[in-house]
C-alpha cells in the first residue's frame, strides 16, 4: 500500500523531548515501512525516518527561535502533500481539521486521527459543515462531543516493544512526566506525595502559554523537600525515569483523550494511579496496569496497594494491548476500508429522478465557475492558532 503520513511541524518525528503525536506518528511510520508498505512522510526535516521524508521546514517549528509564524509552513506542507497525492492510495492526516477545505475540493482518498480534545464548542460549527470527513479516534470516550461525526473506528496508541526498559524491581519514588498546565494538575500530584510521605520527580515540560500559571500556582509548591523537579527529559531519560518508580501519578482533571504516558509505564512495567476521566478507564485495567481514582485519599490508598504490585503482569498487558504492531494493523485495517468504500462511491453514483446528483465539492466549484471567480478558501491565518495535539 502506498501512504501518505502528514505530521505536525512543531516537533520532529520522533521528538527529541515532548510531543505525543508526533511520537505517534513516527512509532507508525516505521512500523508500516517494516511491514512492507511504501510510506511518505510529510514531516519537519529534521525528522528521522526510513520512509521517504518530504519536508516544508528545515527544523521543527518548536525548537526554531526564528519561526514567528507557524502556520505558514502548515499550508506549504498541504501544497507539498497534494502535489503528490496521486501517488498514493490513501493520506493519513495528524494535524486535525486544517485540510478540510482543501480535501472537499480534492479527489484524495485520506482519513485524519483527531490527536486532541474534542470537547471545544468552536469545535461543533467546524464539524456540523465537515461531519463527511473520515476521521480515527484514538479512545472511545474521545468521541463523546463529536459522537454524531465520520468515525471510522478507534485505534489505541502503540509502542515497539523494545522502546522502554522493563524493571521488575519496584523504585522508591513517585513520577510525574509531561506537561505542566492547569488541566494535568502536577498539584495534585504533589498532594498525593505529600500525603504519602514519598518523594516526587516532575519531568514536565512548560509551555509559554502555562507560564504565569507555573509561577503563580505550582512554583511555590516546588520547594518541599519531597519534590524534584527536572524539566523536559529525551527518550533515553524516560526509560531511566519510568524504570525506576514506584508509581506514576497521572491525577488529571480533563477529558484527557488518551495519555499515551501511560502505556509508557506500562512498558516498564510501572503502576499508573490516575484520575477517573477521559480515557483512563479504557487504557487501565484497574489492578492490573494501575488505579483508577476519584480523588487524592483514594490515589494514597492505591500506592499502599501496589506494594504487592506484579510489574511482569503489568508489562504483559502492555505487550498484548499496546505494541506498535498491533496498532499499525488497527490502522491498515481502516486504510483499507476508506479505499473500498471511496471505490465503490466512485462506481455507483446517487441518482435521484434519473439524474446524478453532485457533490457537495462539485456544486461548490459550479458555483464559483457561475460566479466567474475561482473557487478558493478565503480568509488569513495570521491570527489562526491551531494545536495539533
Amino acid at each position: 500500500m502506498r501512504i501518505a503520513q502528514v505530521a505536525p511541524l512543531y516537533e520532529r518525528v520522533p521528538p527529541l523531548y515532548y510531543g505525543g503525536t508526533e511520537r505517534v506518528v513516527s512509532y507508525l511510520t516505521e512500523e508500516l515501512v517494516d511491514q512492507g508498505h511504501e510510506v511518505t512522510l510529510f514531516a519537519s526535516g529534521d525528522s528521522l525516518t526510513k520512509a521517504t521524508l518530504v519536508s516544508p521546514c528545515a527544523q521543527s517549528l518548536r525548537l526554531n527561535p526564528d519561526c514567528v509564524d507557524y502556520i505558514a509552513y502548515h499550508v506549504l506542507q498541504l501544497e507539498q502533500m497534494f502535489q503528490q497525492a496521486h501517488r498514493f492510495d490513501i493520506v493519513h492526516f495528524h494535524i486535525d481539521y486544517f485540510p478540510y477545505p482543501f480535501l472537499r475540493r480534492q479527489e484524495v482518498t485520506h482519513v485524519t486521527t483527531l490527536h486532541g480534545r474534542l470537547d471545544i464548542p468552536d469545535l461543533l460549527p467546524l464539524y456540523r459543515e465537515f461531519d463527511d470527513m473520515p476521521v480515527v479516534s484514538i479512545s472511545n470516550s474521545q468521541r463523546t462531543p463529536l459522537a454524531w461525526i465520520n468515525w471510522c473506528g478507534t485505534v489505541y496508541h502503540g509502542l515497539p516493544l523494545d522502546l522502554y526498559g522493563f524493571n521488575k524491581q519496584q523504585g522508591k519514588y513517585l513520577a510525574f512526566l509531561g506537561r505542566i498546565s492547569p488541566e494535568k494538575r502536577v498539584d495534585r500530584a504533589i498532594e498525593i506525595a505529600k500525603r504519602a510521605n514519598m518523594p516526587l520527580k516532575i519531568a514536565a515540560k512548560i509551555d509559554a502559554v502555562d507560564r504565569c500559571y507555573v509561577e503563580q500556582e505550582i512554583r511555590p509548591l516546588l520547594d518541599h523537600p519531597l519534590v524534584e523537579f527536572l524539566g523536559e527529559i529525551d527518550d533515553a531519560g524516560k526509560s531511566e525515569f519510568l524504570s525506576n518508580a514506584y508509581a506514576l501519578l497521572f491525577p488529571i482533571d480533563w477529558a484527557e483523550p488518551f495519555g499515551l504516558v501511560m502505556i509508557e509505564a506500562m512498558a516498564c512495567g510501572t503502576p499508573t494511579v490516575a484520575f477517573r476521566r477521559g480515557s483512563v478507564p479504557e487504557v487501565l485495567d484497574n489492578g492490573i496496569s494501575g488505579y483508577v481514582v476519584d480523588d487524592v485519599e483514594q490515589a494514597v490508598e492505591a500506592l499502599e496497594a501496589i506494594r504487592d504490585f506484579d510489574r511482569a503482569r503489568c508489562r504483559r498487558v502492555f505487550e498484548e494491548r499496546f505494541s506498535v504492531r498491533r496498532m499499525a494493523q488497527d490502522y491498515v485495517k481502516i486504510y483499507q476500508r476508506v479505499i473500498d468504500g471511496r471505490a465503490r462511491a466512485r462506481s455507483t453514483p446517487t441518482r435521484q429522478n434519473g439524474a446524478s446528483i453532485p457533490r457537495r465539492d462539485e456544486i461548490a466549484a459550479n458555483q464559483a465557475k457561475a460566479n466567474g471567480a475561482p473557487f478558493a478558501a478565503a480568509g488569513s491565518a495570521a491570527n489562526l492558532r491551531i494545536s495539533f495535539r
